[in-house]
């Protein structure tokens, strides 16, 4: 395993660990869902040019879009839920109460 592949793969496997065990605020499960994008727009960009093919040169830019809009709707849930219930910790959200 190279220097460059063990990154991005524990800078993925960081992040989801950190969405799995540390649930306590919409805003740090959110960051962690973004290092993970993160990484594997990094991960496919080093792909993309280790294969030297322009036949995947748009799906790291694909990843990045979808990326952003996953980025845009959940700080749209965050700024939503503040604004209702006050807080984002997610030990106060129900979802029988909606």
């Amino acid at each position: 395993m190279t220097p460059t592949h063990f990154a991005f793969s524990s800078a993925f496997f960081l992040g989801s660990t950190g969405l799995a065990f540390h649930r306590s605020h919409l805003l740090s499960a959110l960051l962690c869902l973004e290092g993970m994008m993160l990484s594997l727009f990094i991960g496919l960009s080093l792909w993309t040019l280790q294969l030297d093919s322009t036949n995947f040169s748009a799906s790291p830019l694909l990843l990045l879009a979808f990326s952003a809009c996953e980025a845009s709707a959940g700080l749209a849930l965050l700024a939503a839920t503040a604004r209702t219930h006050g807080t984002d910790r997610l030990q106060s959200l129900n979802l029988l109460q909606c």
